[in-house]
C-alpha cells in the first residue's frame, strides 16, 4: 500500500518508514502540514499517518481540510497529545484511528493493517481466493496450505490484486503501491513482477489476467 507519514520527528520517521517498508508498503515522508496539505490534494494514498505537532499547519487543520475536500483515505493520528479532549477533536474531523507516543512498532503495524482492511471492506487478516489464502499479518501467501516463496513486493503486487479482486488495476497503480517518490523503478518493473508472479501461482489455477491498455486483474473466483 502507498502510505504517506507526516512527522517532523526524523528520527522517528526514519524508523516508521523503514517498518514499513519492510512490509512491502510505498512510503513517502513529509515533515510539515503545509506540505501535507499539498501532498493530499494532488497524490492519492491508501493511509496517512498524521502527527499533530507539524510546523507551519498542524495535524488538524492538514485532517480538516482533507475531509472538507471529501477525502476519505484512512488517517491515523500519532501524537503526544493524550488529553481526551485532542482524541475527541482528532476523531470528530475525521480520523479513523488514534495512536499516542510513545508507541511500538508492531502495534502501529497492526493499526495499519486494519486500517488498510477495513478501507477494502475486509473484516479478516486473511484474504482467500480458491486454493490461495494470504495472511495479511504473517505476510506470507499460502496454496492449498503449503507456502509460496514471493519476495516482498511479489507478495505486495498480489495482496493489490487480490484485494481489488475482479477488477483492473493499471500498471501506474501497481507501480505506486510498490515505490515512494524516494525510490526508482524501470519501466518494465511491472511486468517483471507480473510475469514472476505468474509463474509461482500457476500450480494453483489462478490467473493474473492482462487487460490490454488498461492492466490487470484476478478474476472472482466461480460460484460452485
Amino acid at each position: 500500500m502507498r502510505i504517506l507519514l507526516v512527522e517532523d520527528d526524523l528520527m522517528l520517521a526514519g524508523a516508521v518508514a523503514r517498518a514499513l517498508r519492510q512490509s512491502a508498503h510505498a512510503v513517502d515522508t513529509l515533515a510539515s502540514g503545509d506540505e501535507a496539505d499539498h501532498y493530499l490534494t494532488a497524490n492519492e494514498y491508501d493511509l496517512v499517518l498524521l502527527d499533530v505537532r507539524l510546523p507551519k499547519l498542524d495535524g488538524f487543520e492538514v485532517l480538516r481540510r482533507l475531509r472538507q475536500r471529501r477525502n476519505q483515505v484512512p488517517v491515523l493520528i500519532l501524537t503526544v497529545r493524550d488529553a481526551p479532549e485532542d482524541r475527541v477533536t482528532g476523531l470528530d474531523l475525521g480520523a479513523d484511528d488514534y495512536l499516542n507516543k510513545p508507541f511500538n512498532l508492531p502495534e502501529l503495524e497492526a493499526r495499519v493493517r486494519a486500517l488498510i482492511r477495513r478501507s477494502h471492506a475486509s473484516a479478516s487478516p486473511e484474504l482467500l481466493h480458491g486454493p490461495l489464502r494470504l495472511d495479511m499479518a504473517g505476510r506470507r501467501l499460502y496454496n492449498a496450505g503449503q507456502p509460496l516463496d514471493l519476495s516482498a513486493r511479489e507478495l505486495a503486487v498480489t495482496e493489490l490484486l487480490l484485494l481489488k479482486e475482479g477488477r483492473v488495476v493499471t500498471k501506474q497503480q501497481i507501480n505506486e503501491h510498490l515505490y515512494g517518490w524516494e525510490e526508482t523503478s524501470t519501466s518494465n518493473a511491472v511486468e517483471a513482477f507480473i510475469y514472476r508472479l505468474r509463474r509461482k501461482l500457476e500450480p494453483s489455477g489462478v490467473d493474473i489476467r492482462t487487460v490490454r491498455g488498461m492492466g490487470y486483474l484476478i478474476d472472482k473466483p466461480h460460484a460452485a
